[in-house]
């Protein structure tokens, strides 16, 4: 199968959208299939896994990369003769390259990951929230299928009467993240480095940025201070050491308002640091409510933690509340603080929820879920004719 992906963000820019893109392209090459991919202009390698990269007009918006409307990805597209086209969170580059797909009566797949009408309702834009999600429509009203990665994402875009909607959800690598991975000599000198003193290291992974609502962590600051040995002689809570991964425009910010608290930033890590981060952490922890789906969490079960994670978006399939680890309140100023706590008294508990969590993802590798992917591939080419809908989505 040839495969025309069209992702509104590639390398060097890390994140679940490049992510995710990359291990399709991994998984095309494994199967002997073709591929190009066309993304913004951002420095990006002028190939992958042996396909071409080709890289279209970009401005820059909050360290992003935005592609830009441009001639060249009809022209790109009508060159490659795809069979189907795969638009990865389509916004303005994705939305052009749909477009261009009906135009040549070629099927596209759109994958729904980020949250753009979320992100206008959270910074109080008013009319733009309503705007936003006639825009996200508009889009995915022209694809041929539209691939959702949780319940919640379903019935957004349900509720704004989007059709042709399936899920698929995300793989996660079940050896870069493993239990196991404690044992090895970087994650132990980390782990030592960040728990000089027996600290419960509660960790997170993802960017710093305002729709992550890292001012949450602010809620475990009663924790920090490790409780003594009471007058019965029981000992109180341990303390705790908060550690971020990764980097983004609130950094200063979620510095600013976590000081004097017992936090470290590791910065952005990647392949074998990592991993060894998670498996320094004996706690995960989540903030956002805006994640259409959560990868984060997925990487924490495999490496065997429980994980906090607010009531909303993508958390709520991937958390088995009281099983996996804890769901917890947006609304509440306390509830967090107060499940971390439920954790903190309880090794055994940290341990069953961890083991419960490895075993949930087992079955989530990459392999199976682009199994799926290009089931649906399938679906949307062997369909004779667009049809009426097809019609519609050509004149876009």
């Amino acid at each position: 199968m040839r495969v025309a992906i069209v992702t509104e963000s590639f390398l060097p820019t890390v994140n679940g959208v490049t992510n995710s893109v990359c291990k399709v392209l991994d998984y095309l090459r494994a199967h002997g299939h073709d591929a190009i991919v066309i993304c913004p202009a951002a420095h990006a390698p002028s190939q992958y896994a042996g396909f071409p990269v080709y890289q279209v007009p970009a401005i820059a918006y909050r360290e992003f990369p935005v592609g830009m409307p441009s001639l060249q990805v009809q022209r790109i597209l009508a060159n490659f003769t795809p069979d189907v086209v795969h638009a990865a969170s389509p916004f303005l580059l994705g939305a052009q390259a749909i477009a261009a797909a009906n135009r040549l009566r070629v099927p596209s797949v759109a994958i729904f990951q980020t949250d753009v009408a979320g992100y206008a309702q959270r910074n109080h834009l008013g009319p733009a929230t309503k705007l936003a999600w006639r825009f996200v429509k508009w889009i995915h009203d022209g694809a041929s299928l539209t691939l959702v990665p949780s319940t919640a994402s379903m019935d957004d875009l349900q509720s704004l009467g989007v059709k042709r909607l399936e899920r698929w959800a995300r793989g996660v690598d079940l050896q870069a993240f493993h239990p196991n991975n404690r044992l090895r000599p970087d994650a132990a000198a980390l782990r030592e480095r960040l728990s000089p003193e027996g600290e419960i290291v509660v960790g997170y992974v993802g960017r710093i940025a305002p729709e992550k609502q890292l001012e949450r962590l602010v809620q475990l600051a009663p924790l920090a201070k490790p409780r003594h040995e009471n007058a019965d002689g029981r000992r109180g809570l341990p303390g705790i050491r908060i550690v971020i991964v990764g980097d983004g425009p609130a950094r200063g910010q979620i510095e600013t308002l976590t000081r004097g608290m017992p936090v470290t930033f590791l910065g952005r890590l990647q392949g074998a640091e990592l991993s060894a981060a998670y498996a320094s952490f004996d706690i995960f922890v989540h903030t956002g409510t805006e994640e259409t789906f959560g990868q984060t969490l997925q990487e924490a079960h495999a490496a065997g933690l429980p994980v906090v994670a607010p009531r909303a978006g993508g958390p709520i399939d991937l958390v088995d509340d009281g099983r996996t680890g804890y769901l917890f309140d947006p609304e509440s100023a306390h509830e967090l603080r107060d499940l971390v706590e439920d954790l903190l008294v309880s090794p055994l508990l940290r341990r069953r929820m961890g083991e419960a969590g490895r075993r949930a993802v087992l079955g989530r590798t990459w392999e199976r879920v682009c199994d799926e992917l290009m089931g649906h591939y399938k679906s949307v080419v062997d369909v004779p004719t667009l049809g009426t809908a097809g019609a519609h989505r050509a004149r876009l």
